[in-house]
């Protein structure tokens, strides 16, 4: 079977930036071994794939390198560009995604996909290990999520010239850590995440991690709008708005190439 594949960089606008994602709209169902092993062989941080189930909604399944997740902004983002961009759906569509997070609503705004997404709470605490310091930087803040920790930095520049000690990340995290900090003029916070137990050693834009991003900052700000900066080599950006228990995250993304994988 030919299965028609699609790469797309999400939370940017400029080829070769943010982060890559393959997606996958299914002709006909394969098994979930045959989504890992294509995904291992895509070698992104996440492959997409979709099987449309009504005129504008679809089953949609997120895979690393390694392991299924449960929740996966930029590849969301990725399918939904897809989607609109090749025609798919209308441009003027509401997609629903049917995923292992519940409901998913993407609409599509002028150069911005609009993701509704759920916050994810966010527990301040200490890091067991980490807790005066990450990496060789000072440690300002935490606190624990779901299969995560928040670290908090003092300083966007401490973001940027963090050198990762993945040993330790991997040892002190179920699947990894997120490092945060206040933004500067133009970015209310700057971020990176690391994630080697699940197979993705730094992810280059995550949109997970910023709906508790989200929920951090807001319990910190009481702000309920963000433009955040994810400062990996790739680099990205995005905007956040809470409205109760979700998280709107708008995007941009760009087509890199697309073609077909014989399986």
């Amino acid at each position: 079977m030919q299965l028609p594949i699609i790469q797309i960089d999400s939370f940017t606008d400029t080829p070769f930036a943010g982060n890559p994602a393959a997606v996958c709209l299914l002709p006909a169902p394969i098994s979930e071994e045959g989504m890992q092993l294509i995904a291992a062989e895509m070698n992104l941080s996440e492959t997409a794939f979709m099987q449309q189930t009504g005129e504008n909604t679809f089953n949609l399944r997120w895979f690393t390198p390694t392991t299924e997740v449960d929740l996966c902004g930029h590849a969301t983002l990725a399918s939904a560009f897809m989607l609109y961009e090749e025609g798919v759906v209308a441009s003027n569509a509401e997609l629903l995604f049917d995923t292992r997070s519940g409901e998913l609503k993407v609409t599509k705004s002028v150069d911005e996909i609009v993701m509704d997404f759920p916050l994810i709470d966010t527990q301040a605490q200490g890091h067991p290990f980490f807790e005066k310091e990450f990496c060789g930087k000072p440690v300002i803040g935490a606190a624990k999520m779901k299969g995560n920790w928040i670290i908090e930095l003092d300083g966007y520049d401490e973001i940027e010239n963090l050198t990762p000690d993945f040993v330790q990340i991997a040892e002190h995290s179920e699947e990894g850590i997120i490092v945060t900090s206040k933004g500067n003029d133009t970015h209310d916070i700057y971020s990176r995440y690391f994630a080697p137990n699940i197979g993705v050693m730094e992810d280059p834009v995550t949109g997970f991690a910023h709906c508790a991003l989200m929920d951090y900052w807001h319990k910190k700000t009481g702000k309920t709008a963000l433009k955040a900066y994810q400062a990996s080599q790739r680099e990205g950006e995005m905007r956040l708005e809470l409205h109760g228990d979700r998280v709107k995250i708008f995007g941009k993304a760009i087509k890199i190439f697309e073609g077909f994988m014989e399986v």
